[in-house]
């Protein structure tokens, strides 16, 4: 199954919705963790540590179907992300 990155960059106000959508950001992830989909997700942070966005990588059927779990995430429906992209990936290593 082809694999796809979500990059979500924050907006001004990304720490603030962040902390008022955590739990449901994070349910959806389950959701993907329990389907067995979910590669990995964790914030993007700034050089002194902070959130500044997101990268997480999951399978999907095609393109299609990763741009509707990306545009279903809490952190994109509540502007959390000003902007976000979906790419198709591939593993390379390790493999």
């Amino acid at each position: 199954m082809p694999l796809f990155a979500l990059v979500g960059r924050d907006g001004p106000r990304g720490a603030e919705l962040r902390r008022l959508h955590r739990e449901a950001h994070l349910a959806r992830l389950r959701e993907l963790a329990d389907a067995g989909r979910l590669l990995f997700a964790g914030p993007l942070c700034t050089p002194d540590g902070s959130p500044c966005g997101s990268l997480v990588i999951f399978e999907a059927d095609d393109l299609a179907a990763a741009r509707a779990v990306a545009e279903g995430d809490p952190y994109v429906t509540e502007g959390v992300f000003t902007s976000f992209e979906v790419l198709e990936t591939r593993r390379v290593l390790p493999s």
